[in-house]
């Protein structure tokens, strides 16, 4: 008993004398190893200011400075804007991983690397902005590279250690630490990724960065913070590595990705769906509606069906349909079981290819714009009219407000931005972006609240 006793303390002095000599080393090690393979990214802009009217407001009035900076003068001004983000190398082939809105609108880029001295041009091989994905290229004869390997960020478990580097505020070669707060994080970011939560900090320019775990593997993209501020308060977000190693060799095979198609419209499957139903569970996809052009309805998958399964991967929730589907090969015949008539049935699908208007397996939750933490949906007759408006009011409506915007609430009517009358979500996403690439960081709304018209200005959650 105290031979076993001995070895059994042995063993925990050994582990714990093992781990404090980790502590003392820290990282130094690795972090030397992974440096050569991060890079800045800087990019620059041709832009022009466009002209605009000042609404007309009394001398003196206080709000015409407001309207001054938000409008500008009268006069077109073309600007040189720049960016920085961070990228990281992924082959001895000269390809970058970064984020799109690193360089989105970029008329040129340019890769810095760790050491100050190499900087080499990069052309945009192709970009996916549903999931904030972009490759670049660089020539691999103008400096030696070092390239990192991907990870497998299914394997990541919240509590892992893990390491940020890139170029937070233009101080490249940045290297901060953290766990995994959480994995599988929805965030309202699209129906494509599931992001993994760190509270290693994570700035402005840090997007487009690795997330390395202790083995030196790169497991996500940093690509968005959660702040009230504009800086770290310990909610960076991730794209995972399983899912940007998919599109990254899209982007490179095909210079686009290339998504699988289902073709549903699916709900959520509330207990009051359930029951009707007579479905003793809340798991699963409900399809709402099927496009009849659609693999799905090629294969008698219908409406009022509820999806349980696909190709193996359990549905517990419609929001885990779109992604599984996306990251079907197109071609590939999968099983998709659904629950319909009281049983369950498996259905064979033949997954076809996403073309630009179609549906994976979309629901009808409308459009999250994470800048403003708000979800938007576009304003209908039926609404206009239940909200006491004339039918013919065009704009957007909020259908959804986070904790981080105090400034919008919902069934707000968003009908001007700045100058511009928003008559759709693509023209509240085209001002959107052009107010990013003007490094504003907060937009001017004029809003219908009750049935009131004002003007109010709402800040932007950016990195």
């Amino acid at each position: 008993m105290k031979k076993y006793f001995f070895l059994s303390f042995f063993s925990f002095f050994f582990f714990v004398n093992n781990s404090f000599a980790q502590f003392e080393r820290g990282y130094a090690d690795l972090v030397e190893k992974l440096l050569p393979s991060v890079v800045s990214i800087a990019t620059s802009q041709i832009v022009e200011r466009r002209t605009s009217s000042i609404p007309e407001l009394p001398e003196g009035h206080p709000f015409n400075d407001m309207f001054e900076d938000f409008f500008g003068n009268q006069m077109p001004k073309r600007e040189n804007m720049t960016g920085l983000g961070s990228g990281f190398i992924i082959s001895s082939e000269g390809y970058v991983v970064t984020n799109n809105h690193v360089i989105s609108g970029a008329d040129q880029i340019t890769v810095i690397f760790n050491n100050g001295i190499d900087e080499v041009p990069a052309e945009l091989v192709g970009t996916d902005p549903k999931t904030d994905i972009a490759v670049l290229k660089i020539d691999p004869s103008l400096v030696e590279i070092q390239n990192v390997s991907w990870g497998n960020s299914e394997s990541s478990r919240v509590g892992d250690i893990v390491l940020a580097i890139g170029n937070p505020l233009g101080l490249g070669g940045t290297v901060t630490s953290g766990i995994i707060s959480s994995i599988n994080r929805d965030i309202g970011g699209g129906p494509y990724v599931d992001f993994i939560q760190t509270d290693a900090p994570i700035n402005r320019g840090n997007s487009g960065g690795p997330l390395f775990n202790l083995d030196g593997e790169v497991i996500g993209i940093n690509s968005m913070i959660i702040s009230q501020t504009g800086g770290s308060v310990g909610l960076g977000f991730s794209i995972p590595a399983n899912t940007a190693k998919l599109i990254v060799e899209q982007i490179i095979s095909f210079g686009e990705a290339k998504r699988g198609w289902l073709g549903v419209q699916i709900q959520d499957l509330t207990p009051e769906f359930s029951e009707s139903l007579g479905y003793d569970s809340t798991e699963g996809a409900f399809v709402a509606s099927v496009n009849p052009e659609s693999p799905a309805a090629k294969s008698n998958i219908q409406a009022g069906d509820i999806i349980v399964e696909f190709d193996g991967k359990k549905i517990s929730s419609f929001k885990d349909l779109p992604k599984v589907v996306a990251e079907t090969p197109i071609g590939n015949e999968v099983v998709v079981s659904v629950w319909r008539n009281g049983g369950l049935i498996d259905i064979n699908v033949k997954i076809d290819e996403l073309n630009e208007g179609g549906t994976i397996a979309a629901s009808s939750d409308g459009l999250y714009i994470e800048e403003l933490d708000i979800t938007l949906t576009q304003l209908d007759k039926s609404t206009a009219e239940t909200l006491g408006l004339d039918p013919s009011t065009t704009g957007i409506l909020v259908k959804q407000v986070g904790e981080n915007n105090k400034n919008l609430m919902v069934n707000d009517v968003i009908i001007q931005v700045s100058s511009e009358k928003i008559t759709d979500l693509a023209s509240f996403e085209k001002m959107l972006s052009d107010s990013l690439k003007l490094k504003r960081d907060k937009l001017l709304l004029r809003v219908i609240r009750e049935g009131n018209e004002f003007w109010l200005i709402n800040p932007l959650v950016i990195e």
